[in-house]
């Protein structure tokens, strides 16, 4: 059973708004964040040539822990992001490589399309989280492998064995992988049915003529395409498998929370 880690609630991560949807135990967030094909990083930039926006990359990204690799999702871990090593990112990390880049991390799933009566009602089923931590560059070679090969295996399991390893010097040195120490993170969770307001549940006019519920949405891997290069008989095991299995869990959680009862 996970154990009951939490994050505690601070000024910066409590959740105020639908507070009952709020999610604080690591387990949860790191299961979110770990299920997110693309996770969006954002941080100040501190250049008095540039325009005053925070900055926000797209990029991949894992939980995990170099010192305890056995350690669950229930667990304290790191973020290990992967990047050119001469992105923008990695250059400010860097020349703050002795306290962090403070960086905050976002990952949304989408579930369902919840239809109400009312437009206002109209809503989403979703899973989100947010971290907050600090960013370094990780220069040990060790490490690096091992957070590359993370990462490698949560865009494909197996596909680190299925493939030319370990990386050539040259990749190895194209390619910055930041550790983020998490100092703080929330998540949030709707599921379930619409939440009609009971003056329109009680209009037989507007219930009559009116479909309400949720539609389903989950992320699908379609059949593989071979590439023209390949020269590889059929589809391997472990991407069918995988493949399959992640089709087969997406939807099941999507179909199980449209059908939830908050």
């Amino acid at each position: 059973m996970p154990r009951d880690l939490a994050y505690p609630k601070e000024r910066g991560n409590t959740i105020h708004r639908e507070s009952e949807r709020a999610r604080y135990d690591l387990h949860t967030i790191h299961s979110i964040i770990n299920t997110t094909p693309v996770l969006h990083v954002s941080f100040n930039v501190v250049d008095p040539g540039q325009k005053p926006f925070p900055a926000i990359l797209p990029m991949i990204g894992e939980m995990g822990s170099f010192s305890h690799p056995s350690a669950g999702l229930e667990d304290i871990l790191d973020c290990y992001l992967h990047g050119y090593v001469s992105s923008r990112v990695m250059k400010i990390a860097r020349e703050n490589s002795d306290e962090g880049l403070p960086v905050t991390i976002a990952a949304t799933k989408c579930d369902g399309l919840v239809l109400s009566l009312t437009p206002f009602s109209h809503s989403y089923n979703y899973r989100s989280a947010v971290l907050f931590g600090y960013a370094t560059p990780v220069d040990d070679r060790e490490e690096k492998l091992w957070a590359m090969r993370l990462i490698t295996e949560s865009v494909l399991k197996g596909q680190w064995e299925h493939s030319r390893t370990p990386p050539e010097s040259g990749e190895l040195s194209s390619t910055t992988v930041l550790r983020v120490r998490i100092a703080s993170g929330s998540g949030k969770i709707r599921d379930g049915e619409p939440h009609d307001d009971k003056k329109d549940l009680d209009r037989p006019d507007l219930t009559s003529k009116v479909w309400t519920g949720v539609i389903p949405v989950w992320e699908t891997l379609g059949e593989p395409v071979a590439s023209r290069s390949n020269r590889v008989e059929g589809v391997p095991d472990h991407i069918r498998s995988f493949s399959d299995k992640s089709n087969e869990k997406s939807q099941a959680y999507a179909q199980k929370a449209a059908r939830d009862v908050q």
